[in-house]
């Protein structure tokens, strides 16, 4: 092969490339993805040194508004951090010949408490493949991730007594198995909340065999954007319910009516 095909190669022209296809239209969280990896030799023949693939979402963390740590003037901005939920590698190396295709059939773990794609929370795959000497090829693959029955049976009642979504937010929070916690913020629209909340919010997390809710209402019309999350560790909120995760989802939502009733 010529020194230019290979110069430009190192450049990305000509280059190897990388595709990942979904094989589920939709994943669950405790799941896994499947998922088929194929690579496209370019027009010279490359070493691929790797194989890369990350289960990956973002959250917003508030940081010092002038970028430095040991900022303590109190003004702060919203960030997007990105955060690796599982990932995978291919455990040996191999060259790609101009105009092969390899292809790999990957299975990926979807944690228990992977987000919700709801609103402004984001799920994607990242597969990029390690060529030295030579610009990276990378994909990137948005995932659509619904809830799992349990929190679906949870959803379903809230909508059936007139509560609808209005935001969803995965927020930096400490003290527990993720740097953030997801955030669902309710709106009574009509039912028997409606004239009594102004709005709802929920952070779900899946812990061993139990489902723990933790709840923040406002009635005073003074918005909460993100209060719930920030109040998480402080052992400031008295709303919190534990349920097995092996409840009827019927069964659990009629239970989280129930409370939300009897506490507010």
């Amino acid at each position: 092969m010529s020194f230019f095909k290979k110069t430009l190669a190192s450049f990305g022209i000509g280059s190897a490339s990388v595709d990942t296809v979904l094989k589920q239209e939709v994943v669950y969280p405790g799941q896994k993805v499947s998922v088929t990896i194929h690579v496209y030799g370019g027009s010279t023949a490359q070493e691929v040194d790797n194989i890369n693939l990350e289960l990956c979402c973002q959250y917003v963390k508030e940081v010092p508004a002038s970028g430095k740590e040991n900022d303590h003037s109190g003004r702060t901005r919203r960030v997007k951090k990105k955060h690796v939920l599982s990932k995978w590698s291919l455990p040996y190396a191999f060259t790609i010949e101009p105009g092969d295709t390899r292809d790999f059939d990957v299975e990926l773990e979807v944690p228990i408490n992977t987000p919700v794609t709801l609103g402004d929370a984001k799920v994607w795959l990242d597969t990029g493949l390690d060529i030295s000497m030579a610009v990276d090829p990378t994909d990137k693959d948005i995932l659509t991730v619904r809830p799992d029955a349990l929190m679906d049976g949870i959803f379903t009642a809230f909508e059936e007594q007139g509560l609808r979504i209005r935001q969803v937010e995965c927020e930096a929070v400490s003290g527990f198995e993720l740097p953030f916690v997801q955030e669902f913020e309710f709106v009574p629209t009509t039912g028997p909340f409606h004239g009594r909340w102004r709005e709802l919010e929920i952070v779900a997390h899946r812990d061993g065999n139990d489902l723990k809710l933790w709840f923040e209402v406002d009635r005073n019309r003074t918005g909460m954007k993100g209060m719930l999350a920030s109040m998480l560790g402080l052992g400031e909120l008295k709303r919190e319910l534990t349920l097995p995760l092996s409840m009827d989802p019927k069964e659990a939502g009629e239970k989280v009516l129930t409370f939300l009733d009897e506490t507010s």
